[in-house]
């Protein structure tokens, strides 16, 4: 069994920050792409940003210069610096992961529980 685990969601004002991790767990032999996404009652669900195993990174437009994601593959673990947060970065975040089990060859797709991030105006 694997799983992912997000963290670190709560209750901010506008201007101030959170991190946010993601930690895979379970029989892995290796992550590809792991992403951020989050889900808003207004919007479909996003992509925020996600990084590949060479460490490169994709951002949306809406978080650039804010946001900031990193790995640390000893860990199998994904943060999401989330800096000079606004009331529409509210919503629920979700981390994806695309990975390897041990003993399997083919890539899956595994999806977090969530995590509620809230922006006070």
């Amino acid at each position: 069994q694997v799983q992912l685990v997000e963290s670190g969601g709560g209750l901010v004002q506008a201007g101030g920050s959170l991190r946010l991790s993601c930690a895979a767990s379970g029989s892995i032999a290796s992550i590809n792409v792991m992403h951020w996404y989050r889900q808003t009652p207004k919007k479909e669900r996003e992509l925020v940003a996600f990084i590949r195993s060479d460490d490169s990174t994709t951002y949306a437009d809406s978080v650039k210069g804010r946001f900031t994601v990193s790995r640390d593959n000893a860990k199998n673990t994904v943060y999401l610096q989330m800096n000079n947060l606004k009331p529409e970065d509210t919503g629920v975040y979700y981390c994806y992961a695309q990975l390897r089990r041990v003993g399997v060859v083919v890539w899956q797709a595994y999806w977090g529980q969530g995590t509620q991030v809230t922006v006070s105006a």
